[in-house]
C-alpha cells in the first residue's frame, strides 16, 4: 500500500524558515514527478511546486518563487520543500503529491496524496 507521509510543519515567525519532508513508501517513485500543494483556511487547494523524476527540472507557483525550493532524494524515496522568508499568507496545510506525469500532478489530480502537515506563520 502506497503511503506519503509529510513532516516538518509547525509554527514559525514571519520571515522564518521551515523544511518539509515527504517520505513515500509502498513503491519506488524514482521515475515519478513529485510536488507540493497547500490549502489555506477557507481557500481551495493550490499548487506550490514540482520536481521532475531526475530532480533536474523544477517549477514553482509565482507566489513562492525565489523563496521555496523543492529537492528530492530518490534513494530515500523522499521529497523536500525548503521554505524561506515565510509570510503569514503562507499559512496552510501542505500536501505532498506524486504522479507519473508532471502535467497531471500540476493539474491537481495526482495519483497519490499525502495527508498534509500544517504550517503556521505568525505575524
Amino acid at each position: 500500500q502506497v503511503q506519503l507521509v509529510e513532516s516538518g510543519g509547525g509554527l514559525v515567525q514571519n520571515g522564518g524558515s521551515l523544511r518539509l519532508s515527504c517520505a513515500a513508501s509502498g513503491r519506488t517513485f524514482s521515475t515519478y514527478a513529485m510536488g507540493w500543494f497547500r490549502q489555506a483556511p477557507g481557500k481551495e487547494r493550490e499548487f506550490v511546486g514540482t520536481i521532475s523524476w531526475s530532480g533536474v527540472w523544477t517549477y514553482y507557483a509565482d507566489s513562492v518563487k525565489g523563496r521555496f525550493t523543492i529537492s528530492r532524494d530518490n534513494a530515500k524515496n523522499t521529497v523536500y520543500l525548503q521554505m524561506n522568508s515565510l509570510k503569514p499568507e503562507d499559512t496552510a496545510v501542505y500536501y505532498c503529491a506524486v504522479d507519473g506525469s508532471v502535467q497531471t500532478l500540476m493539474s491537481g489530480r495526482p495519483e497519490y496524496w499525502g495527508k498534509g502537515t500544517l504550517v503556521t506563520v505568525s505575524s
